[in-house]
């Protein structure tokens, strides 16, 4: 994957963009098994390489850059913050395959990660709430995620993923 700073790879941003020693850990996963319904959460599931979280009724086409979304743990406070609730949302209601914590997601934008012994993902790019986040946090939900939507990624290599995985950065 190619470098994601445009310029000098010397230069301080590149350097700066490339540190990131911390590794995350996985603390949800949800499936969609029905168009429009809740997701449910599950202890583990199976990533297919280059298509799909399996039990998921999602069908991204091969090579695609949305195959599964991840949400950061951390955003779940400051999202229900600018909601005026007290406790962190329920990860369901956002609508994202898999939630990690201990990263700063988007600094892995066009980055690779590994999650357990099995899974590499390709980050393709943000998820940006949509209009359902209105429907499902009422008003001002579509404006409290801005920012807080979390990331897609292809799913470069597949295998069993479970709660409590670490999450690595690989390149």
């Amino acid at each position: 994957m190619p470098f994601p700073f445009f310029g000098d790879d010397k230069s301080t941003v590149a350097r700066l963009l490339a540190t990131l020693p911390q590794t995350g850990r996985l603390e949800w996963i949800g499936q969609r098994p029905v168009r429009r319904e809740s997701l449910v959460s599950v202890p583990e599931a199976e990533l297919k390489t280059d298509s799909h979280l399996l039990g998921d009724h999602a069908r991204p086409k091969a090579g695609g850059k949305r195959q599964v979304t991840l949400i950061q743990y951390e955003h779940l406070a400051a999202v229900a913050g600018y909601l005026g609730l007290d406790a962190p949302l329920d990860p369901a209601r956002l609508r994202r395959n898999l939630v990690v914590s201990g990263l700063n997601l988007l600094a892995l934008k066009n980055r690779q990660i590994r999650i357990g012994d099995d899974i590499i993902l390709d980050i393709t790019g943000e998820c940006h709430p949509c209009s359902r986040m209105e429907e499902e946090l009422g008003p001002g939900g579509y404006n409290a995620m801005r920012g807080h939507g979390g990331l897609t990624a292809h799913i470069a290599q597949g295998g069993i993923i479970r709660v409590g995985d670490v999450v690595r950065v690989l390149s």
